[in-house]
């Protein structure tokens, strides 16, 4: 048996979640990973999002960005079916009440990337145009500018 530690496990969940994350996102802005680099940037992104679920105001929204994070890393790495299935379950948590619509647009936009990756016209340009819809009922104007901004990399 393991004896308790002697720190605060709430504050190290809350450090780590988002140390990991940041972490995770700097490795993303990298021109030039390596190969030992981007399995870095999945860890982060996967242990970022589990010490978020082990908080006590863990919500349908930490969840969406958790999931679109790792969506994108995947888009990164080339992995379409993790990509997609990161994806998804973004745009599942993302479909809960008192969740940001930017949530919405970004589960969107990730899935849009995926099927860009995957070579898949026809689905990303409907991704994109979901997007696109619900950026329509944004009241947050630095938020959507954002998202359209990120929309417009997509081709």
């Amino acid at each position: 048996m393991s004896e308790q530690p002697d720190f605060d496990h709430a504050a190290a969940h809350r450090y780590f979640a988002a140390e990991c994350y940041n972490r995770a996102w700097g490795l993303m802005d990298k021109p030039d990973r390596t190969s030992e680099e981007d399995e870095q940037m999945i860890r982060l992104s996967l242990a970022s999002h589990w010490h978020w679920t082990q908080r006590s105001d863990y919500a349908a929204e930490n969840a969406a960005i958790a999931y679109w994070q790792t969506a994108r890393i995947y888009t990164l790495l080339g992995q379409v079916d993790n990509a997609r299935r990161h994806g998804q379950l973004c745009l599942d948590a993302s479909r809960a009440d008192d969740v940001p619509l930017f949530c919405l647009g970004y589960a969107y936009e990730a899935l849009a990337r995926a099927e860009w990756l995957a070579g898949n016209q026809t689905q990303m340009r409907a991704y994109l145009q979901e997007a696109r819809h619900v950026t329509e009922r944004m009241s947050d104007l630095e938020a959507k500018q954002m998202l359209l901004a990120d929309l417009e990399t997509i081709k």
